[in-house]
């Protein structure tokens, strides 16, 4: 049996690809510190005899007995709540915390993979991005604490390729959305979603023209998984290159729910990327993978687990202070 860790297993992502590796046959060991994650995410999972749960810090040492052949690195505060709030800590998950887990895939002749993110492009200046492109990042900017430790991890990973001959690879994410997601964590889709259930305002930053790429859940679990077993080094985008304005996505969801929202345009953030679409051509070509789930398909499903999460409706909801990046 195929033994896979996944750090960052109880978050968003990593909880959903804890599943699928299961599913898949794996023995999974789901490392998570729940500073983000939250066990509640992989609850259903715990009698699996398969599974294993250990709370744990990435930035310290890591020390497993018995066989890893795979070391997922998902570990990171992943939405702007998460790492404007802690700037170090997701600076320390990036650095100290790929270069830990990059040492047990070394101790364990292990294939390692980072989840690495389409914010290593910034805001680009090349469009649609592809993964020869080396970005337009602010290195000092109040978004640079998560761009810059991928950034950093992306390199750590190739040098442990380079110089210890480890086996690894480097997946960039573009922008997933789907059930999990937490409704306060400032992205834009569980923001809209939030806010048009409740009958709030659905806060637009700037004037809503900037775009955005939205893969569903599902789809990148199934380019990570194929990006795995292919023993590919990367750097491969795994997103969809469906391209909406953040406007047009507001609108969408809106309209899906029924919902009586005004929207409301507020300042944009600094550093917020104008434009965001992946080039996929070699995920097509090297994985024979392309995202299968239209986005109303997916925004669909991510409405309905909202709706049994229990987030609040119009009559009994408080003013959210949130901001649709």
């Amino acid at each position: 049996m195929v033994q896979t860790l996944v750090a960052g297993g109880a978050g968003f992502l990593g909880s959903h690809l804890c599943e699928r590796l299961l599913a898949d046959g794996h023995g999974v060991t789901c490392l998570d510190n729940l500073v983000t994650g939250n066990l509640s995410n992989v609850a259903p999972l715990l009698d699996h005899p398969c599974f294993t749960f250990v709370e744990a810090d990435l930035t310290e040492p890591i020390r497993l007995s018995g066989p890893i052949d795979n070391v997922l690195n998902f570990a990171s505060p992943a939405s702007p709540t998460d790492y404007l709030h802690l700037p170090i800590e997701t600076l320390r998950v990036g650095s100290l915390g790929t270069l830990n887990a990059l040492n047990l895939a070394l101790q364990h002749g292990a294939r390692f993979v980072l989840a690495s993110t389409s914010e290593t492009y910034g805001d680009p200046q090349v469009h649609p991005q592809r993964e020869d492109y080396w970005g337009h990042v602010n290195p000092v900017g109040p978004r640079s604490v998560y761009d810059e430790a991928k950034r950093f991890g992306e390199a750590c990973t190739v040098a442990y390729r380079n110089h210890h001959q480890v086996n690894t690879g480097i997946v960039r994410i573009f922008n997933t959305f789907g059930p999990r997601m937490r409704p306060h964590d400032g992205r834009a889709i569980p923001t809209f979603v939030t806010q048009a259930l409740s009958g709030q305002q659905l806060t637009v930053a700037g004037d809503g023209s900037q775009t955005r790429s939205l893969i569903y859940v599902d789809d990148l679990v199934e380019g990570v998984v194929r990006f795995v077993d292919s023993g590919c080094a990367g750097p491969v985008n795994i997103g969809n290159p469906y391209e909406v304005t953040v406007l047009e996505l507001a609108l969408r969801i809106k309209g899906l729910i029924g919902s009586s929202s005004e929207v409301q345009f507020v300042p944009r953030p600094q550093d917020d990327p104008h434009l965001r679409r992946p080039d996929i051509t070699l995920a097509s070509s090297l994985l024979d993978w392309t995202p299968k789930i239209g986005l109303d398909d997916g925004l669909r499903r991510t409405i309905e687990w909202f709706r049994g999460s229990g987030v609040p409706s119009v009559h009994d909801s408080s003013p959210a202070q949130l901001v649709a990046r």
